[in-house]
């Protein structure tokens, strides 16, 4: 028998997301896939990661008032939403074994009363023939498949416990069925829809290009040096480096860790509980890098990853979209580097080939593989926007003529040499005139010309190789012999001594029979895009509710985004609320959170802007009776019409305490005009945008100006006006 609601089936999807979630909008196709669920319509739904697919089926049973059952492949998967939604005061289980017993008799006790909306079970569990009864007497008739692509053999991450998943018609025959993947080519969803028996359902495809995300495709030269480099751009913050072998992930996580790093090593080879550790650890902002193959990733709900490497190409473009999409799932930047080297593709045809007679795979498989991989190897060396060719591999135009947002269109890639041939096979000479096999930088030493007694003692500065890459320096010349080995021309041996040795495709390179190509060194550092997202943002002030936030996540053992993701800090750190009402009002702050945690959080933006003299929202504004030298010093600058950034450097004071010092000035001094620091024709669209708005808040009029006016202006212009 059917379970009748015990939440309001009267609430609206608008006042559910409000009230559970904190947003005011839905995102693309979100409105119309919670709608399918809501008419009981089955669905295939293809959002990109960050997408908000997770909504699309949270929301129907708040609305409808049912119990529905998530189908997710992973435990930890299953555990972080779960924890997300309690903490929204969202009404949510998960049963897997690792559960107590209480916890299971609490949660049957629920489903009989009809008091959960969403059940979460592995695809496993969900068709033990026990459960399946268990099921059909609490009424269920909804299903959403996660991760759907699992259940295609054409896709990635294919797992055969999916494939079983059609058999959900069979005990259910009238249920509706939702499926929801990130990531899935037109035939995958062909697949995907005819293995779980779709009733007419209603395809919602989003678009797949990530705008938030700069890809970039670099040589691999000294690919240890080129991952610290990388890093080092995103201190502190949390980055993923997937490697190609179990091997090379402990030596990138050990070399990073010896370079400061907070790393661990993650593959299938670890324990389960070895794993386990490494994972929470990550989720939970212990270690901010996580080296890995590619079995880590799809039970990684952390939202806020700002980086992902690839040491090498990964063997698909759907793996590489799929891992690549970890980056930046709150929709802040977030850069994507893969450093990509010749030999790749033949380090995954022979892991292929070996799979496939170590577990007696048929021949189509392997050439699918093949097929995939090629379609890899293409997307790297083509020379076109990597949004423009992501968008096309899955069938999607881009219309955007520039991205600004990956190595091509940013100009990056490194130009091929004019006389790359003839160095190539100059390098090649070398090796062999050596006769005994030497080490890289040996080789390096002797083509640079180094004056060294090791060299001088072999004779080797008598070779004609000797010099022969002068005025060259010894790095530069190191990178040229890497990129030889990376196209197989040299074979760099393993251990700890490695050594070159020429190859057949060396060999065919001096006596004419190959063409190459060497790039020109790249440079040691690329500057990363410009984060839109930090705008008004004050950057002490996050580091402080990042704090609290962690402090509140080790309090209730959970990993620190379910209590509020980086967005939602991020703007806390914005407008700096200090009142529960100015707090309700951000983003991602919903009726829940803001009884748990609104009075922490509040307070302490209080305390901060009172010791950095920073405006609250809803705090009482300075009078003049609190100035002191650098304030006084910083009118007099405002008053020869100085910028922010010349007045902060003038005062050795933050450009965040100067830009109140400006809006103290403007209060107190009343100036005609504030041209120096906003344009007039920006000054009259925010002054129209506010107008309408009407409440004095900033998001609004930064939401209704397209998110392209920095706060700081629009802070400037609403002073001036009076309007705030």
């Amino acid at each position: 028998m059917m379970n009748t609601a015990t939440a309001s089936p009267r609430l609206t999807v608008s006042a559910a997301v409000a009230k559970f979630w904190g947003y005011t909008e839905l995102k693309p196709l979100q409105a119309e896939a919670i709608q399918a669920g809501i008419d009981g319509q089955d669905s295939l739904v293809v959002l990109p990661t960050g997408g908000g697919k997770s909504l699309c089926y949270q929301v129907p049973p708040l609305i409808s008032g049912r119990t529905d059952v998530v189908v997710s492949p992973l435990i930890a998967l299953m555990k972080d939403q779960v924890d997300a939604l309690t903490a929204c005061g969202y009404p949510a289980a998960a049963l897997y074994s690792g559960i107590s017993d209480d916890e299971r008799r609490r949660i049957g006790v629920e489903m009989a009363a009809g008091r959960l909306r969403l059940l979460f079970v592995s695809p496993e569990r969900l068709l033990m023939p026990s459960f399946i009864p268990y099921l059909q007497r609490a009424g269920v008739s909804n299903f959403a498949i996660d991760e759907a692509h699992c259940i295609s053999q054409w896709g990635h991450d294919f797992r055969p416990e999916y494939r079983r998943l059609a058999e959900l018609r069979q005990h259910f025959p009238d249920a509706t069925i939702h499926a929801f993947t990130a990531t899935a080519t037109e035939r995958v969803r062909r697949d995907i829809a005819a293995q779980l028996k779709l009733n007419r359902p209603r395809l919602l495809v989003g678009r797949f290009d990530r705008p938030n995300l700069t890809y970039r495709i670099v040589p691999r030269r000294n690919v240890d040096a080129q991952i610290v480099e990388t890093l080092r751009r995103h201190k502190d913050e949390a980055a993923i480096v997937y490697c190609l072998s179990r091997n090379d992930t402990e030596k990138v996580a050990d070399m990073l860790k010896a370079a400061g790093f907070r790393a661990a090593a993650y593959h299938a080879g670890m324990d389960p509980r070895s794993r386990t550790t490494v994972q929470d650890a990550f989720a939970r902002e212990r270690i901010d890098v996580v080296v890995a193959t590619v079995a880590f990733g799809m039970g990684i709900d952390r939202s806020n990853v700002r980086c992902v490497i690839h040491a090498a190409m990964p063997k698909s473009i759907e793996h590489y979209q799929q891992e690549t999409g970890r980056a930046g799932r709150d929709g802040l930047d977030a850069e994507c580097v893969m450093f990509q080297g010749g030999g790749d593709a033949r380090r995954w045809e022979s892991l292929f080939n070996r799979s496939a007679s170590e577990n007696e795979q048929p021949q189509n498989v392997v050439r699918s593989q093949l097929e995939l991989l090629d379609e890899m190897e293409s997307f790297c060396t083509l020379r076109v926007c990597r949004h423009q060719a992501l968008s096309a591999y899955f069938g999607q135009p881009y219309e955007a003529s520039d991205c600004n947002a990956c190595d091509v269109c940013l100009t990056e890639a490194t130009p091929a040499l004019t006389d790359g041939a003839s160095i190539a096979r100059q390098i090649v000479e070398c090796v062999i005139s050596l006769k005994l096999p030497f080490g890289v930088g040996y080789v390096a030493d002797v083509l640079a010309g180094a004056n060294l007694e090791k060299i001088r003692s072999r004779g080797h500065d008598k070779l004609t190789g000797y010099a022969a890459l002068a005025p060259r320096d010894r790095r530069e010349v190191q990178g040229l012999v890497m990129q030889l080995v990376e196209q197989s021309v040299l074979h760099r041996s393993g251990g700890d001594r490695p050594v070159l040795t020429v190859t057949q495709k060396g060999r065919a390179l001096i006596q004419g029979e190959l063409e190459l190509e060497l790039r020109a060194p790249e440079e040691l550092e690329k500057a990363p895009r410009a984060d839109a997202g930090w705008e008004g943002v004050d950057r002490g002030l996050f580091e402080a509710l990042r704090d609290l936030r962690r402090a509140f996540a080790d309090e209730r053992a959970v990993p620190p985004f379910v209590i509020f993701g980086d967005m939602t800090l991020r703007e806390l750190a914005r407008v700096r609320p200090v009142t529960p009402e100015a707090f309700l009002s951000v983003k991602g702050v919903g009726e829940r959170k803001q009884a748990d945690f609104g009075e922490r959080f509040v307070t302490l933006i209080a305390t901060y802007c009172k010791q950095n003299q920073a405006t609250s929202a809803s705090a009482p504004r300075r009078t003049s009776a609190a100035s002191d030298g650098a304030r006084d010093e910083a009118f007099r600058l405002f008053e020869q019409g100085r910028s922010l950034s010349e007045v902060a450097s003038a005062i050795s004071r933050a450009e965040g305490t100067v830009s109140q010092y400006l809006e103290d000035f403007i209060e107190e001094r009343r100036p005609d005009s504030v041209e120096t620091w906003v344009p007039a024709a920006q000054y009259q669209r925010i002054v129209v945008a506010a107008k309408q708005n009407e409440d004095g808040r900033l998001r609004p009029v930064f939401e209704a100006l397209g998110e392209q006016v920095p706060y700081e202006q629009i802070r400037i212009a609403m002073r001036h006006a009076g309007l705030r």
